[in-house]
């Protein structure tokens, strides 16, 4: 395999000048004296590339390496910018990062210079909030309702729910996220409620209803940090607006929008779903319409059991199909009858609320399989969870570029942003997978007149009072969605900061788990490099394997998934430069450890998708179907984003260095090799493991030199 420093970059980091971007220099220099270090190149053009995005409605895909400080560079733009901007994470850490870290001192910086105080806010969906109603004994989950009332009586579970209520009476935000340590999803359930269960302004808690309260400060903030699940939502669902009107939306991790768009998109139907929306609507509908409902729900949960798992490619098994449509009737007729038994009783009504969430659930579900469009791909999943076995029958979508381009990129300027979205050093697979085609790309100086048909159309709304808006929404669903892309790069210097080792010479990797041959050789790299290993593997029992084996092989603290949570985990293997940590999918991504504890990284086989796994079977029949190349739309970028994203977690800083060791041949031999190669950082490349041996060998000799200073 040959030396290689990696794909050429995509673009020059010129963006596009004009006055509102030559704006955001002074803008950005304040802003990175406020929270330390100093702009770089590349974080200067993403800012006025972003800038010039919110200016001119174009959207823009941009890739800024690790280091280059992405998230000043749009949010310096979004809080200079004069209407409000959505900003979306994939995780948990990132939105607390930019909500307790970076946005309240960059407001205070660029406060003189705006001539006014820009305001943020943080917005989650309304279950990740505590429901007063339901804390102070209102309308408490009929599956376990004794426990508010007696939380002892049922042991950890009571405990938890105790815990959240004593919390309550000091916590602000009443955000589960703020509440340490944590609680079961089952406890939290007892003191939350969905937008449907909600009672809305009836609640006699209204008034200091923390889901409200951060309602009412998003719809004041210039910037609103939000989550990809909750911006999936707004784009499913037009008829309810979880998020306050806006001018722009920017996608931070945006290589996971499609993963998280497509999971919110996804229904099921479950035994325990079922019953409960039975057990809930029981006791509030006629006894003809609770025995139906009944009758139904003893049908389904009897087909669940009786069908084979697997995709359903010919349509739906007969039983499934004929219990589905009875659970559909069925709970049709519970949802007519809820509605119209309306009362004044706050409790009755709550409890009323929850049973019709639970049979819209069921009813719209069981309607969306029975309809069987071709958009969507319908399967029977089973699972065990400490011995009990559940049957599980899903629906998602075939894809979800069309819902991203009509319901997203149509209404507002998008940008998205992640250290890896060129596939193969091309941005268009992950443009198409959005919705945005090839030949709607623009140059970074394109900048588009408005076109007449949509000031028309807009005179016309205007004209007729037409509130709905729907024939202006039409037009400008059919207009081209121009796209710009920039790659920034990284201030890192990957050829010469780190290696890309693949074992050419291992077989395949087989369906027999982790070998022996690939053990050895990861001992030795492991051995060499004096631990220092973050080993990302395919699956956890692979993982299990390696460091149960590797254990008994070589004398370095050897960590696994599954053995703590994984904070403590990284704690530790972060602590102690010896120290390995073995894991699959969530530390792929995520995982940041500068410095001499992390330099070596190594990856067990190329990440494809299952393939059995439904979804990405039946995507990758229909790019064949349309004439296109199946496994390299799916399966190939599937795994290039995470070998991207994986390979990543070696160079966190400007000083470090290490090996990213692949033991799949096949990233070396087979003609997708190179797509996924030119996919990651720009890594030195070799398969010479003697070299790779002494490459580690030195690194840790440096390591252990600087650890003696």
């Amino acid at each position: 395999m040959p030396n290689s420093g990696g794909a050429t970059p995509d673009t020059s980091t010129e963006a596009p000048s004009g006055s509102p971007e030559d704006d955001l220099t002074p803008l950005l220099n304040a802003a990175v004296e406020a929270l330390g270090g100093q702009t770089r190149p590349g974080q200067i053009a993403m800012a006025k590339a972003v800038a010039a995005s919110l200016d001119d409605r174009v959207h823009l895909l941009v890739q800024a390496g690790t280091g280059t400080g992405k998230s000043l560079a749009y949010l310096v733009p979004a809080l200079a910018h004069h209407k409000r901007v959505i900003v979306a994470t994939a995780t948990l850490a990132l939105q607390r990062q930019l909500v307790a870290h970076d946005l309240p001192r960059l407001a205070t910086a660029i406060k003189p210079l705006i001539k006014r105080e820009p305001a943020f806010a943080l917005l989650k969906g309304r279950n990740n909030y505590v429901c007063l109603n339901k804390v102070e004994g209102g309308a408490a989950d009929d599956d376990n309702q004794d426990v508010l009332f007696d939380p002892l009586a049922v042991g950890k579970l009571g405990a938890e729910v105790l815990r959240v209520r004593e919390w309550v009476e000091e916590t602000e935000s009443g955000d589960r996220d703020d509440l340490s340590p944590g609680v079961s999803d089952r406890a939290w359930a007892q003191v939350s409620v969905s937008a449907r269960e909600c009672l809305g302004s009836k609640c006699q808690y209204f008034e200091d209803c923390f889901a409200e309260q951060a309602k009412e400060l998003a719809r004041s903030a210039d910037v609103v940090v939000t989550n990809h699940a909750l911006l999936a939502i707004a784009a499913m669902d037009s008829d309810v607006q979880v998020l306050p009107e806006h001018d722009a939306v920017i996608v931070d991790e945006a290589h996971e929008l499609v993963n998280r768009v497509t999971s919110a998109a996804t229904g099921e139907l479950t035994k325990t779903a079922v019953e409960r929306a039975h057990h809930r609507a029981d006791r509030l509908v006629k006894e003809a319409t609770a025995a139906n409902l009944a009758v139904a729900t003893l049908d389904f949960t009897e087909a669940l059991e009786n069908t084979p798992e697997g995709r359903f490619q010919r349509g739906l098994p007969e039983e499934i199909g004929m219990a589905l449509t009875a659970l559909r009737d069925a709970s049709r007729a519970a949802l007519t009858e809820l509605s119209k038994n309306k009362g004044g009783d706050l409790d009755m009504d709550g409890a009323r609320k929850q049973a019709r969430a639970a049979c819209e659930n069921v009813h719209q579900v069981a309607e969306r399989v029975l309809e069987g469009a071709e958009a969507d791909v319908v399967w029977l999943e089973r699972s065990e969870f400490k011995g009990v076995k559940n049957s599980t029958l899903k629906i998602a979508p075939l894809g979800i570029e069309h819902l991203l381009r009509f319901k997203m990129f149509a209404r507002t300027p998008v940008v998205l942003t992640s250290a890896t979205l060129k596939l193969g050093g091309d941005f268009t697979g992950v443009a198409g997978s959005v919705g945005l085609y090839g030949n709607e790309r623009v140059e970074l100086d394109f900048k588009p007149e408005l076109p007449e048909e949509i000031y028309d159309a807009a005179v016309k709304l205007l004209r007729d009072g037409d509130s709905d808006g729907e024939e202006f929404l039409d037009t400008v669903q059919n207009l081209p969605q121009h796209w710009r892309a920039l790659d920034v790069g990284s201030p890192f210097d990957y050829p010469k900061q780190g290696i890309l080792y693949v074992a050419r010479h291992l077989d395949p990797p087989g369906r027999d788990g982790i070998r022996d041959d690939q053990l050895d050789l990861l001992a030795d790299l492991m051995d060499n490099a004096g631990g220092r290993a973050l080993g990302l593997f395919s699956s956890m029992r692979a993982a299990q394997t390696a460091a149960e084996k590797l254990r008994e092989k070589i004398d370095l603290p050897i960590l696994c998934q599954g053995e703590d949570s994984l904070a403590e985990l990284l704690r530790k293997f972060a602590d102690d430069p010896e120290t390995c940590l073995f894991g699959t999918l969530s530390l792929w991504q995520g995982v940041n450890v500068p410095g001499p504890s992390l330099q070596l990284v190594v990856i067990d086989r190329i990440p494809f998708p299952r393939p059995d796994d439904p979804v990405s079977a039946a995507r990758t029949e229909a790019v064949g179907r349309n004439g296109g190349n199946g496994f390299m739309a799916v399966s190939a970028s599937h795994a290039a984003l995470l070998l991207a994203q994986g390979a990543g977690r070696l160079i966190r800083a400007i000083d470090d260095k290490g090996v990213v060791a692949v033991l799949d041949s096949r990233l070396a031999t087979k003609p997708y090799g190179g797509f996924l190669r030119a996919s990651m950082p720009s890594f030195w490349q070799t398969d010479d493991t003697d070299r790779v041996l002494k490459s580690l060998r030195a690194i840790d000799a440096m390591a252990k030199t600087g650890e003696q200073n």
